[in-house]
């Protein structure tokens, strides 16, 4: 496919002016000359103009998906001919890690790169990927697209190692790996062809801003998310001894609980008493059902059941555990799911969203979601 400036050109689009006016403003931020794009406004702007799923609340592999190609967005500050950015975070993963060191870690670190990579393409199904890439530079943005590669585990060499660094390559890029950040790095190259977008930054941005809302003739923000109204975090585990496991024999592996006959696909999804307590009017009343979306856009009929409405089940059952234990944890039938599981792909918890119809959706939410949006 032709690459997405391409596009915005050939459409006459919305992109390039998006980035170039946001760029306009950097003087509200900065008195540099090198324009001030934050990352998350860079994805919203690309998303918004190609209407591609922003898939960045849930923090994996991907920020964007279009028809089913995972894109990976970046925006930073570019001096020379290369810039080497991080591309993950191994934070919950960070104590595991301490116990590799150079070629072993390096390969540990490729195994949970690409199982993250394959975790993405099984929940967004992602049959093809890039990365888009704004490079800013004095007075201009340079855009460019670039392979988005699983690490070549079986051509990992020229392994070098300091007190604080890991650096390596496979054969396609150069990696890093920061011990205390636990974040890993790779060296993007900038292309000489990529598309250059001059940039003129206003002296003045204040005077543009108090003349724009000037008669607070303006809208508010009508997709923004609101705690507790149109979206809320559950999480997929338990907490006891201030440690987090996944139940045994409740949650994700009730159908390993005694006192009847169950299916293997009996699971449900643990509703903590403090999301009904603070947010009574989210779902709707017990064993009502209502449609769940899931990522691939499939529907499932759910409800909210089980004593105190303590448990999100879908109608099939079976379908909520194929979708998460089979797809998303690729767990095997009869095979227990774990922190340690969770751990290693980087999420515990999932967000339900729904609009103002009624209809809501579920995602994947990287590793601490639920403690971060305190219920």
């Amino acid at each position: 496919m032709k690459s997405f400036t391409e596009i915005d050109i050939t459409n006459n689009g919305d992109y390039l002016k998006l980035l170039a006016a946001v760029s306009k403003l950097s003087g509200l931020f900065s008195e540099s000359t090198v324009p001030f794009i934050n990352y998350r406004v860079a994805e919203n702007i690309f998303c918004r103009s190609f209407k591609a799923q922003n898939l960045s609340r849930s923090d994996t592999a991907y920020d964007a998906a279009f028809n089913h190609i995972g894109i990976g967005l970046k925006t930073f500050i570019s001096k020379g001919p290369t810039s080497t950015e991080k591309i993950a975070e191994f934070n919950s993963l960070s104590q595991d890690l301490s116990t590799y060191k150079g070629k072993s870690l390096a390969l540990k670190l490729g195994e949970y790169r690409n199982e993250r990579i394959a975790l993405a393409n099984r929940i967004y199904d992602i049959k093809a990927s890039l990365y888009h890439i704004v490079a800013r530079r004095d007075h201009e943005l340079l855009l460019f697209e670039t392979d988005y590669q699983p690490i070549d585990i079986t051509n990992i060499h020229s392994v070098k190692e300091n007190k604080a660094s890991l650096q390596f390559e496979d054969g396609h890029h150069f990696y890093s790996f920061n011990y205390s950040k636990s974040t890993l790095y790779r060296k993007f190259i900038i292309p000489e062809n990529a598309f250059h977008l001059p940039i003129d930054i206003i002296e003045d941005p204040y005077n543009l801003l108090l003349d724009l809302f000037s008669n607070n003739e303006f809208k508010s923000a009508t997709n923004t998310l609101v705690k507790g109204k149109n979206y809320i975090i559950l999480p997929l585990y338990g907490i006891k001894n201030k440690e987090k496991f996944v139940f045994e024999k409740s949650g994700l592996n009730v159908w390993n609980a005694g006192g009847r006959e169950r299916n293997i696909g009996e699971i449900y999804i643990p509703i903590p008493i403090d999301i009904h307590k603070n947010y009574p009017d989210f779902f709707p009343n017990r064993d009502v059902q209502f449609n769940l979306q899931i990522p691939t856009g499939e529907v499932f009929e759910a409800k909210v059941c089980q004593e105190n409405s303590k448990a999100l089940m879908t109608n099939p059952n079976k379908a909520l555990s194929d979708w998460l234990l089979r797809k998303v944890l690729q767990l095997k039938e009869g095979e227990l799911a774990t922190i340690e599981k969770f751990d290693k792909l980087g999420f515990d918890s999932v967000m339900i969203t729904k609009d103002k119809l009624g209809v809501f959706k579920i995602d994947i939410m990287k590793t601490n979601a639920y403690q971060d949006f305190g219920a």
